[in-house]
C-alpha cells in the first residue's frame, strides 16, 4: 500500500489524506497545483540561463562555502530571476518554480552536485515557502 518505489516516490494514495504538513488534502487539488507549477516551469526555463547555471554550480563545487553560503546564493539567484518575470504571477510560485529550475538544469549540467543541490533546494524551499505551500495544499 505504501511501498517505496524505485523512484523514490510511495505508491498508493497519501495516507490518511495527509501530506507532510499535517493538513488534510485533496489529491486532486495537490494535482492541479503540480500541473500549474508546471506549467510556470515551462514560461520560466528558458529564462534561466546558463551562465547563471554555471555561477551557482561553481558555488555547490566549492567545498570551502558553508550550506549557508550556498543558501544565501541560491537564494539570491532566485531573487534576481524573479524579478525578470512577468509580474501577473505570484512571487512566491515564481520563486518557487525558478528554485526547482535550477536544481534541474545543475543536475543536468554537472550530474555529480544533483544531491547537494536537491538537499538545498529543499532546505531553502522548507526555511521560505512552508507557509505558502500549506496555505495552497490546504485551500
Amino acid at each position: 500500500d505504501s511501498e517505496l518505489q524505485c523512484d523514490g516516490n510511495r505508491s498508493g494514495h497519501l495516507q490518511n489524506g495527509e501530506i507532510g504538513f499535517g493538513a488534510p488534502v485533496n489529491e486532486d487539488v495537490i494535482r492541479l497545483i503540480a500541473a500549474h507549477l508546471a506549467e510556470i516551469g515551462d514560461k520560466l526555463d528558458k529564462d534561466v540561463q546558463m551562465r547563471v547555471v554555471n555561477d551557482l554550480a561553481q558555488h555547490f563545487l566549492n567545498e570551502n562555502l558553508s550550506r549557508e553560503e550556498i543558501m544565501r546564493q541560491m537564494s539570491r539567484v532566485v531573487r534576481e530571476l524573479a524579478q525578470a518575470a512577468p509580474s501577473d504571477m505570484e512571487q512566491e510560485k515564481v520563486m518557487l518554480v525558478l528554485t526547482m529550475i535550477l536544481v534541474k538544469k545543475i543536475g543536468n549540467t554537472v550530474p555529480s552536485l544533483l544531491q547537494r543541490v536537491w538537499n538545498t533546494a529543499v532546505n531553502f524551499i522548507n526555511q521560505q515557502f512552508h507557509d505558502y505551500i500549506v496555505e495552497m495544499v490546504s485551500a
